[in-house]
């Protein structure tokens, strides 16, 4: 997360309050980090929170070019072999669209949320 926050000129919104509750619902079993390592250093990663069938990611990062995109694939993966039906990626950007990333109208949205709430799934 910290890592995510490191937005030199942009701001972030990932404040220190943020970090403590995102602290706390990993020690709860609810958010999970995808990191992406070359050697010893931090290359990138993701954080998001996982309920039932529902990944939301929440940020992602990169230091060495192409490391959120291994890390987006690795979480992807690792969703589909546990059983969750829906990725949410909050904010369609086009970087996202290269990654398959596609919007859903919001009814639909709405009725894939409930689904995949339904779902027994876990990250970890």
């Amino acid at each position: 997360m910290r890592a995510c926050a490191e937005r030199p000129g942009e701001g972030t919104w990932i404040t220190p309050d943020v970090l403590a509750t995102y602290t706390e619902l990993h020690r709860m079993g609810w958010a999970h980090s995808v990191e992406v390592w070359q050697g010893e250093e931090l290359a990138g990663g993701l954080y998001g929170i996982a309920m039932g069938g529902l990944f939301a990611g929440e940020s992602m990062f990169h230091r060495v070019t192409g490391a959120s995109k291994v890390a987006f694939a690795a979480t992807a993966g690792r969703l589909r072999e546990r059983g969750f039906t829906l990725f949410d990626v909050q904010v369609l950007t086009s970087h996202l669209e290269l990654l398959g990333c596609v919007a859903v109208p919001r009814d639909r949205y709405r009725a894939l949320v409930q689904e995949a709430l339904a779902r027994p799934a876990r990250f970890g």
